[in-house]
């Protein structure tokens, strides 16, 4: 009988080591090694030899695309989904991933394709209840509670589904490692596995994965690498939105974003974006900046709101929602070097309306006036977007995409938009927005305070 030894695999990065140590030596976290039993390590056949082809031999082939249903989440996928893919949706526990596929099985099986559920975490029954509140019928869709990686085969020759969806990818195993569902091995090779079907068969795989208590996909970093496609799905279990943000995709643009919203028939998309963003909010009050963001392939219009008040001796306090803390340390920085304001005896709390996380560096100069504005208690103007990169020595910089941020703010209704100086409009034609253009904070914090 062969000899079962046990080693010790990183929950984080996939390092393997014979002894436990506290500290990872492949990615330096602590108390990230778990123990796990491995069999001998079996003889691998010689493999063929493949030929290297020179790239203008390599015949060209177009990309047929099939919609999921959803004008969003296509959007998100770069155009639709592309056979021979995989697709990995990452979210906290009761987000929606399940309601989101579901859906999108209904809507792929009501296109005349079929769709095969294979649900490791939940029973065929629960599933059913759940189709029925969302108002599923279809007879294209087949239900499976198989956990075992090596029958899906089987399954799939015998019902040729065009999509699969697997949830999740950490209840499913393979009996050739021996550790539990959800180890870092079997997360390995099982993806390894589909991954193989996923190109062989030319049919698309949806992966839903877990995430950790940071909001990391749960598992090494191996697992997002080998999928073409990784979509986090964000946002508060008490709100009733939720955000597809796309973080990796080897078909379209990466940083892509979708709004939806949670209803008693599921997942709503919202087409307008900023109009939702921007409904509920009163110009009139101090510290509200409406800016001109760019999140994937279209502009975004945002509220951003601050709230700064007076903290006394002692440290202040710095916090964000939407933004990197740090980021608004920086901007906190250049206003107190180039405006004069004591800030540091100031609390500042700064918030992205709607739940969105802001990477885009061009809402530096709104962040900056909302600060202003709560400040000196005083409201901007109520037509007024703002779209800039504060520098640190307070010189506005220039961002792209400016053509299509002025029309999106033209086409909101808004009177009046503030850019950088320097910034290239290409003769862009807005009869009815007046383009005020400044190079330094400081210049617009002189016209705000004698306006």
């Amino acid at each position: 009988m062969a000899k079962i030894s046990s080693r010790f695999v990183c929950n984080s990065c996939g390092y393997e080591t014979l002894k436990y140590m506290g500290k990872c030596p492949g990615c330096g976290d602590w108390n990230s090694l778990r123990e796990e039993a491995s069999g001998p390590r079996g003889v691998h056949a010689p493999s063929i030899r493949v030929p290297a082809v020179p790239l203008d031999q390599i015949p060209d082939t177009s990309i047929s695309r099939f919609s999921s249903g959803m004008q969003e989440l296509d959007r998100v996928l770069g155009g639709g989904m592309v056979p021979g893919s995989m697709i990995l949706v990452g979210g906290d526990p009761g987000i929606g991933k399940s309601t989101l596929l579901l859906q999108v099985a209904g809507n792929v099986a009501g296109s005349g394709r079929r769709v095969l559920y294979l649900s490791g975490e939940e029973s065929l029954s629960q599933i059913k209840l759940r189709a029925m509140r969302l108002q599923l019928d279809e007879p294209g869709i087949f239900l499976l509670g198989e956990q075992h990686i090596e029958r899906l085969e089987n399954y799939l020759e015998e019902i040729d589904p065009h999509v699969v969806i697997i949830d999740s990818i950490q209840t499913v195993y393979t009996d050739s490692i021996s550790s539990i569902p959800g180890s870092i091995s079997q997360l390995r090779e099982c993806t390894a596995r589909i991954m193989k079907m996923a190109k062989n068969s030319g049919r698309v795989f949806f992966l839903i994965g877990h995430v950790t208590k940071d909001g990391a996909l749960a598992g090494p970093k191996v697992l997002e690498h080998m999928v073409d496609v990784v979509i986090n799905f964000e946002g508060d279990r008490t709100f009733s939105f939720r955000i597809l943000r796309s973080a990796k995709n080897r078909f379209g643009s990466t940083d892509e974003i979708a709004l939806l919203e949670m209803s008693g028939l599921g997942l709503v998309e919202v087409i307008d974006p900023s109009h939702y963003f921007l409904t509920e909010r009163d110009s009139s009050v101090c510290g509200s900046a409406v800016v001109a963001s760019y999140e994937g392939s279209r502009p975004l219009l945002l509220e951003i709101q601050a709230l700064v008040v007076f903290s006394g001796p002692g440290y202040a306090r710095r916090m964000a929602s939407g933004i990197d803390q740090n980021r608004l340390a920086l901007i906190i920085a250049v206003l107190e070097k180039n405006s004069g304001y004591n800030l540091a005896q100031h609390d500042i709390y700064v918030k992205v309306s709607g739940g969105v996380f802001l990477k885009d560096p061009s809402v530096d100069l709104g962040i900056a006036a909302a600060i202003i504005s709560s400040f000196r208690e005083k409201p901007l103007e109520a037509d007024m977007v703002f779209a800039g990169e504060l520098s640190l020595s307070g010189e506005i910089r220039a961002v792209p995409f400016m053509d299509q941020r002025i029309k999106e703010v033209e086409k909101l209704g808004y009177r009046s938009i503030v850019i950088p100086g320097n910034s290239d409009r290409r003769d862009l034609k807005a009869p009815g927005l007046n383009i005020r253009e400044i190079r330094r904070i400081d210049e617009f914090i002189r016209e705000f305070e004698e306006g």
